[in-house]
């Protein structure tokens, strides 16, 4: 175990409660102690939703661990029972109650309760928060779908969307886009699950004729389980992104077995035309960092290069389940994965690489503010601001269009080439003057090591030249250039080993 400041997963109970806050009609009882509670900020505070989790605590202290804690358990599943008249409960106990060994699932099967009962088995010292969510979803489909059954064949193909949760990056919004999507193709949404579901819900899983899987961290084990149990084939395909979403359209088509063309009545996303509008020297070859959960971190290389064409520079995950997938993805952009949840070395590794944009998680969003790099939030874990009230999703061609503003934004700053030659003069942006959005305070990144004790000086004309990079880059490109040409044993930096630098840090 290794104690940190900062954690990308909570261990797994977290992800179960994930799944119980996102359904309506379950109720999770957690074998706890007092400060386990905390949990419920994350929902209430983070989230911004209007009720507490569906969640009893037992919330031992320490003078109960001297008595019973299993009768504990058995008194407060009761009562919640009595309280909330649940469809159905999951039961499972915290990181620190999995120390008691009092196995809540046997318990509560001795209390016979008058609905399903499904006992959470997680391993809090093994596995994480994606794991755990991934596991009670899973456990909560096996028993609740039933076995196979026929499906007549209908004029009308349906499929369900499985993966969002409660606390999901955008999910509120994506599973909008993707019902509006659905809808223009001609396919029926039978089911959205965990969000939004009940457990009633969960027994019509088997009626749909194909699954929508929006979330493999979350959601990929239950459609697999439904495709060997119910034969229901499910999407690869994430559609984040406009050729992602082009993608998918075509895999939903060919398993509803309909005409894609219908797709063609969906407006367009307007990134692919803005990408080409905006200067090209804000995108083109832009250097970028992207870290966060497997789905997004991969969509986001794809986009970044196809779609903005920045150049990836480093890509890497927390998510440790799809290891092989990101290593898979970063080899396509030659670059070396990154998978780690040690905050740390994803900053070691920011500070190495040196990129010009971050697209990453919350974690990375004070990295890079700290280092004076523009960043954008682009999965979980986020923060409050990360859960707009408008309408913003992630997903389809309306999804491609706030990322453009979200990622594309940072870097311009609001100022065209034209007004940055206009004010390259004014004292607020100077090379010391950081972005607004920073604070206004420069916090340059520690010196990278150099290998020589040359003072170099700036040529005027090289000077001259540098003024020329936009202000919230000129910092590190006048760093680079200087390293660049103390390394070489070059006294005086001239244009053309401005350039030179330039052309050795894109590679």
């Amino acid at each position: 175990m290794q104690l940190t400041l900062w954690t990308y997963e909570g261990p797994p109970h977290i992800g179960a409660m994930r799944v119980a806050t996102a359904m309506r009609g379950l109720h999770y009882v957690l074998h706890a102690p007092q400060g386990d509670t905390y949990a419920d900020l994350l929902f209430t505070m983070i989230e911004r939703r209007g009720s507490r989790p569906p969640v009893t605590y037992t919330t031992f202290q320490a003078r109960d661990l001297g008595s019973d804690t299993a009768e504990l358990f058995k008194s407060a599943a009761r009562e919640a029972y009595e309280r909330f008249s649940p469809e159905a409960m999951i039961v499972g106990a915290s990181c620190t109650a999995e120390l008691l060994q009092d196995d809540p699932g046997g318990l509560a099967k001795a209390l016979a309760l008058p609905c399903p009962v499904i006992p959470l088995d997680l391993p809090a010292y093994q596995k994480k928060e994606n794991w755990g969510a991934a596991e009670t979803f899973y456990r909560l489909v096996r028993a609740l779908a039933g076995p196979r059954r026929e499906r007549s064949r209908r004029a009308r193909r349906s499929c369900n969307i499985l993966g969002p949760t409660a606390l999901g990056f955008r999910c509120r919004d994506d599973v909008r886009e993707m019902e509006t999507l659905l809808a223009t193709l001609g396919v029926e949404v039978n089911v959205v699950a965990p969000l939004g579901a009940s457990p009633k819900d969960l027994t019509r899983l088997g009626d749909a004729d194909f699954n929508v899987l929006l979330y493999p961290e979350i959601a990929l084990t239950a459609a697999q389980w439904l495709e060997r149990t119910h034969g229901q084939p499910f999407t690869r395909v994430v559609p984040i992104g406009v050729g992602a979403t082009r993608d998918f359209i075509a895999e939903v088509a060919r398993l509803a077995e309909i005409d894609p063309e219908a797709a063609s009545q969906v407006e367009p996303s307007r990134l692919p035309w803005y990408a080409r509008s905006v200067d090209s020297t804000y995108l083109t070859g832009k250097r970028v960092f992207i870290f966060g959960d497997a789905t997004h971190a991969i969509a986001a290389a794809r986009i970044a290069r196809d779609e903005l064409g920045f150049t990836v520079v480093g890509l890497g995950s927390y998510s440790r389940e799809f290891a092989r997938d990101v290593r898979e993805a970063a080899a396509r952009y030659g670059v070396e994965a990154l998978v780690t949840d040690d905050y740390l070395e994803v900053e070691a590794k920011v500070m190495e690489l040196q990129p010009e944009l971050v697209l990453g998680t919350q974690m990375e969003r004070h990295i890079a503010k700290r280092l004076g790099v523009p960043c954008a939030v682009m999965s979980a874990p986020a923060h409050v601001q990360d859960f707009p009230a408008r309408y913003s999703p992630q997903m389809g061609f309306e999804g491609a269009n706030v990322i453009f503003d979200s990622w594309v934004h940072p870097l311009m700053m609001g100022l065209e080439e034209h007004l940055l030659a206009m004010f390259r003069d004014d004292a607020e942006f100077h090379d010391g003057a950081a972005p607004s959005h920073l604070g206004g305070k420069q916090t340059p990144p520690p010196a990278a090591p150099v290998a020589s004790d040359i003072v170099v000086v700036w040529a005027e004309d090289a000077e001259k030249e540098l003024r020329k990079v936009p202000f919230f880059v000129r910092g590190k490109a006048r760093r680079n250039t200087e390293k660049f040409a103390a390394e070489r044993g070059l006294e005086t930096i001239t244009v053309e080993t401005l350039y030179d630098a330039k052309a050795y840090f894109a590679r």
